[in-house]
């Protein structure tokens, strides 16, 4: 690879609460990257969806019902995330205000003093809907999150949350919105633009109709990378003119319940990288999850990964070549 080459990871979910939170208390700060810990340094860039809140604080959402409530204690799991050089985070999910605004503003306090940026909550709609900067290398990239879960946890003009609207093209609210947000972002000239989503509900191998005509109009606005979550499993890759669309990223790190079909314990970190400003390459290294830590995938998980990943993909025309233990797009 040439001076000009900058290799951008991006990840599903990254939840550090409950029993994750429990573990950590009990071992080393990067136990929780058990053997990709290397890999994950060694990208230029490292972007996540954040899906607990980081506080010591606040007391559990009680107005509706919610099951589960993640949190983690910032004082190990902003070290964690330094470690690895996570530089940006998704705040535009369902788990954000998990224990109030208190914990949302906690949240955001304690990236800000560690200097990872982050897009799609804040301490009203304004600052929720705002994009994100990050330079990687001389590489400006800008951020623009949303979700259409929990629109109980959505800001308002006084009040915290999380940046909510309908993914629905026909939806002239949600395109105003979302098309603010985008042309915010262009205002800086940015050299890739991503829109990072949380959408859609649990355990759905693939993107709804209304979900790809979303993408499509992304493409449409400009935007270079769509990062999806939500799903807790991961969906096919396709690119729409030029636009690279990651429909969902699936879980990289949690304690949930192993669906034994679906496999919401395997996933990949998805490895982008930027030649000379463009696009040149995606490449997928299949991960899974136990131990409360996510690893590189073993031999007969990695297979499935990837034998998955090419079946969903291939349905949008998109074919991976296989190299070794991994797969890989040119672009």
């Amino acid at each position: 690879m040439g001076e000009d080459t900058t290799r951008l990871g991006f990840v599903g979910d990254v939840m550090l609460g409950r029993l994750v939170d429990e573990r950590q208390r009990q071992r080393s700060v990067t136990a929780i990257w058990g053997n990709v810990e290397r890999h994950l340094k060694a990208l230029d860039g490292l972007f996540i969806n954040l899906e607990c809140c980081l506080s010591a604080r606040g007391t559990p959402w009680t107005d509706t019902y919610r099951p589960f409530h993640f949190r983690a204690d910032p004082d190990w799991a902003i070290p964690a995330l330094n470690a690895v050089g996570v530089d940006w985070a998704n705040l535009a999910n369902n788990h954000m205000l998990d224990y109030g605004p208190e914990a949302l503003r906690d949240t955001i306090s304690y990236l800000d003093d560690a200097e990872i940026a982050h897009s799609g909550a804040g301490i009203d709609v304004e600052s929720a809907r705002a994009p994100a900067f990050v330079s990687i290398d001389g590489l400006d990239i800008a951020f623009v999150s949303f979700t259409d879960n929990t629109p109980e946890f959505a800001a308002e003009s006084d009040s915290p949350g999380t940046a909510y609207v309908e993914f629905d093209v026909t939806n002239d609210k949600a395109a105003r919105i979302i098309g603010n947000s985008l042309a915010q972002a262009r205002e800086t000239n940015p050299d890739l633009l991503v829109a990072s989503l949380h959408w859609g509900p649990n355990m759905r191998t693939e993107p709804t109709v209304e979900f790809r005509e979303f993408a499509r109009w992304l493409a449409k606005q400009g935007v270079d990378i769509v990062h999806g979550h939500s799903a807790h499993v991961f969906q096919g890759v396709e690119v729409v003119d030029g636009t690279v669309v990651l429909y969902d990223t699936g879980d990289f790190l949690d304690d949930y319940a192993v669906d034994s079909e679906r496999h919401n314990d395997r996933s990949f970190i998805f490895e982008l990288t930027v030649e000379n400003d463009d696009l040149a390459e995606l490449r997928l290294h299949p991960t899974e999850i136990y131990d409360l830590a996510v690893h590189e995938a073993e031999h007969y998980a990695g297979n499935w990964s990837m034998q998955q990943m090419d079946s969903l993909s291939s349905a949008f025309g998109t074919q991976f070549e296989r190299e070794d233990d991994e797969l890989v797009l040119s672009l």
